[in-house]
């Protein structure tokens, strides 16, 4: 059920709040304990929330546009007065003392908050398998990771556990695991959502954005959290147009532009280069022409990335030292003692090996070599793409070269892992919203993403084209008998 479909049943007393959120907290103690996508569950405040919303509907009040909405929250977004770990041991007993900005809009809203959901340790990692408190599985086959960071988010929102959830996406965090999983990731403009209250990685790259099961739920959502908030210096103060209206424009004549490197790509599995080259084929049937377009420096967007998100991440994590907040080792013989075992204990490889790139990067002699020089190709990788805008209107991509991989696959191998954002990255470099968008299956009946990209502040085109494709293809329908978890 969406979004759309929700509200017409709790306006017309068919179905209550509390019995939706009832429905979901059972699924969720039914498959959660395979799937591990919710690191805290909030079952009385979600009952609360519902509760809430049925006696505003009882007294005859105007709902709000998410009124009852049963939603899961990345746990790198501050909840107020419930846990934001990380899914790191550096911050397992941190309750914020405050809401971010985007959460505490969908509660104004009226979403209903079911809980706080997995991810990789400080969303560094393509697989959710980083956590310090376990992976998630992806619903469609346990044995596969439901991709990373987002990993919980995702995975809740395939197997049924929320109607949609928030992630962040600082690589490909949202689009990525969207794809593995088979659902709906939107990645918005860099800065048309705010950032406060999102525990930093990657300052400069960072994007709150949604997950559905449906563009139409992802357009909802989006309309909710987006806009300006003085609190977050980096977000943009341009006006929040009507996403939900957008999705009924017409796309005959737009030109689709098929990114050539893209579809050349060393390790992009031929089942899914078949099944988005077949996706582009039905918007070229809906009316849509296709384009040859060369972005010559996409593929250098995963080494550039790998300097500079690092480099970040280096400095933002400076702030966990053991002494104003987070883990802190005991027995510790002074203060240089203390930081380096409690930095060493907190945080996981992972986390660590970035910190160490990004310090190393950054360090006198080292740093025009390699992050003024990762800056430079950030700003090339930024102008392919306006070349390309000038010839077409929407960029079309795999999202990921492979589906979901097996746990372990990559674990003695990082740079492996690295490849799996190889064309989501240069989004984010560029600061463009992308999305990715469920097209087909492969042999192993695992879902394969299709992404589209557009240019900045363009993302009524991008959920415009996503939701024409969506509804023509209905690739759900055709779904692989033993597909999801029971």
């Amino acid at each position: 059920m969406g979004i759309a479909a929700w509200r017409e049943q709790l306006n017309s007393g068919e179905v209550s709040a509390r019995e939706l959120t009832d429905h979901h907290l059972a699924r969720i103690e039914a498959v959660d304990p395979t799937i591990h996508a919710f690191l805290e569950v909030t079952a009385d405040r979600a009952r609360a929330d519902a509760d809430r919303i049925d006696a505003a509907r009882a007294a005859g009040e105007e709902l709000p546009p998410l009124a009852g909405v049963p939603l899961a929250i990345k746990d790198n977004l501050c909840t107020k007065g419930i846990r934001t770990t990380c899914s790191s041991r550096m911050l397992e007993s941190f309750v914020p003392p405050y809401e971010s900005t985007v959460t505490e809009r969908l509660w104004n809203a009226g979403g209903v908050l079911l809980g706080k959901t997995n991810l990789d340790e400080f969303a560094m990692g393509s697989s959710t398998e980083t956590s310090a408190f376990g992976p998630s599985r992806n619903p469609w086959d346990p044995d596969c990771v439901p991709g990373g960071s987002s990993g919980g988010s995702s995975a809740a929102v395939a197997a049924g556990e929320g109607l949609a959830a928030l992630g962040s996406d600082t690589g490909g965090s949202i689009r990525q695991p969207a794809s593995f999983c088979g659902v709906v990731g939107l990645k918005p403009t860099y800065g048309r959502v705010s950032r406060w209250g999102l525990v930093a990685f990657a300052s400069s790259l960072d994007q709150v954005g949604p997950f559905a099961t449906s563009v139409a739920d992802a357009a909802e959502i989006l309309q909710v959290i987006a806009g300006a908030d003085p609190r977050d210096a980096t977000c943009l103060k341009a006006p929040v147009p009507d996403y939900v209206a957008a999705l009924r424009q017409p796309v005959a004549g737009l030109r689709v532009g098929l990114v050539r490197e893209c579809f050349e790509a060393e390790g992009l599995d031929p089942e899914v280069k078949a099944s988005v080259l077949a996706a582009a084929a039905q918007l070229e049937a809906l009316g849509c022409d296709l384009v040859d377009v060369s972005c010559p420096r996409f593929n250098d967007g995963i080494a550039t990335y790998y300097v500079i998100a690092p480099s970040e991440a280096s400095a933002n994590l400076a702030r966990y030292d053991g002494v104003k907040y987070g883990y802190r080792a005991e027995g510790a013989g002074g203060l240089a003692e203390m930081t380096s075992r409690s930095r060493a204990e907190g945080f996981g490889d992972e986390v660590q090996r970035r910190i160490l790139i990004g310090t190393y990067a950054l360090s006198a002699g080292y740093v025009d070599a390699f992050y003024k020089k990762a800056q430079q190709v950030r700003t090339l990788i930024r102008r392919d793409f306006n070349r390309a805008f000038e010839t077409v209107d929407v960029l079309l991509t795999p999202t990921s070269p492979t589906t979901a991989f097996r746990f372990g696959a990559h674990s003695d191998d990082p740079l492996a892992m690295y490849l799996a954002d190889l064309l989501t990255i240069p989004a984010n470099m560029a600061g463009l919203p992308a999305i990715s968008v469920p097209c087909g299956f492969d042999s192993k009946g695992l879902p394969i993403g299709l992404q589209l990209i557009t240019g900045v502040l363009e993302e009524e085109r991008l959920l415009q084209v996503a939701h024409h494709y969506e509804q023509a293809a209905a690739v759900m329908a055709s779904r692989p008998e033993a597909a999801l978890v029971p």
